[in-house]
């Protein structure tokens, strides 16, 4: 099975490419929805986060707004939540490809926004990055509700540069463009998977 890994900046057009993969029946495993998951009430990261951050459970559930308000307040607290949150979203993850393979799935996709910065791209066979300018960027991010000039800054500031992420994709989806023309370049990716003709330049052996 070839597993695909899809990243890109905030504001790039993620989002919009996973959902073309599921319409053209690629399942997709969205790791922001995953931490959702786990930080909702009954999720296996809120034991974990109360116990870095006990005032960011609200009802038994992780209110992200308090935890965001905290990371900004102490720079080392993210790195202990990563710590003790991602070995759970790698769960789910593991979870899906095993549930991908017992269907018989030619590929599917991981869709991790910080996929080089956690050296996930270790784990996937190809990459491909959404990217649209700067200023396309900024401001699909600012029409967002809560977001902010210091919020966005601050998140970029955690993100690899676009153009060091475009560097190492295998494939770059430009979102700029069109919605139209990031669509066609998808479709043509899943078509030339389905038909055996792309090279896969971070092929390596996997059991089973």
């Amino acid at each position: 099975m070839i597993v695909i890994g899809l990243t890109g900046g905030i504001g790039m057009g993620k989002s919009t490419a996973a959902k073309v993969f599921r319409r053209l029946r690629v399942p997709v495993h969205d790791a922001d929805a995953a931490v959702h998951r786990l930080y909702a009430k009954g999720g296996a990261g809120v034991a974990a986060v109360a116990r870095l951050v006990p005032e960011a459970v609200v009802g038994g559930a992780v209110s992200r707004d308090v935890l965001r308000r905290h990371a900004l307040a102490d720079p080392s607290l993210l790195a202990r939540l990563e710590a003790a949150v991602h070995p759970l979203v790698r769960r789910e993850e593991a979870r899906f490809l095993a549930r991908c393979r017992r269907a018989r799935r030619p590929f599917c996709v991981l869709d991790i926004p910080l996929l080089f910065e956690t050296g996930a791209d270790a784990r996937v066979d190809l990459v491909v990055v959404v990217t649209a300018p700067p200023a396309v960027q900024r401001a699909r991010v600012l029409a967002r509700g809560g977001m902010t000039e210091n919020r966005l800054h601050a998140i970029l500031a955690r993100q690899m540069p676009d153009s060091a992420r475009r560097r190492r994709a295998d494939v770059v989806v430009r979102t700029g463009l069109s919605r139209h023309h990031a669509q066609a370049r998808i479709r043509r990716l899943v078509a030339k998977l389905r038909a055996g003709a792309m090279p896969l330049r971070r092929r390596r052996r996997r059991r089973g």
